[in-house]
């Protein structure tokens, strides 16, 4: 099979093929980031097994596998207010009919660069660098502080 057929197969997540969409399956999801790239999540204690797995599966096949588990945090940020506190830092139109469920792209918030995804109409999951992590928490605490259903 194709290096894409097989990683996913690999993952355990068919890798998407059309932009700025994800894929889940159960606890692991595939972002597709760009042309021939791909940010794929899982909990942490299935990491060595998962490399282990991916890198057999690509054996032989033109790829590029990044482990950036440790560079990368998760938030997550939902409720009706959502949108609008992400917009105070976000250049996106995050109206749901623009940016739908299950679209994700690279963006920024704020001065942080940030991969973010839809993940219900009101819920949000951001990946973004460890070291601005406590940053954005802040700054999504403050632009909540305006929508009192958000942050409870």
């Amino acid at each position: 099979p194709n290096a894409i057929a097989a990683a996913g197969e690999a993952f355990g997540v068919a890798l998407p093929q059309q932009a700025c969409c994800a894929a889940v399956a159960g606890d692991r999801s595939a972002l597709w980031l760009g042309p021939d790239e791909w940010l794929l999540l899982a909990p942490a204690p299935d990491a060595t097994a998962l490399r282990t797995r991916l890198e057999l599966a690509m054996d032989g096949k033109p790829h590029s596998l990044v482990d950036v588990s440790h560079r990368q945090t998760g938030i997550e940020i939902s409720g009706a207010d959502a949108p609008a506190t992400l917009s105070v830092g976000c250049p996106l139109d995050l109206n749901p009919s623009v940016f739908r469920v299950g679209m994700c792209t690279r963006t920024v918030l704020a001065k942080s660069e940030i991969v973010l995804w839809r993940t219900a109409p009101v819920a949000f999951h951001l990946e973004v660098w460890r070291s601005f992590a406590s940053y954005l928490l802040r700054l999504l605490e403050e632009a909540s502080r305006e929508f009192p259903r958000l942050m409870r």
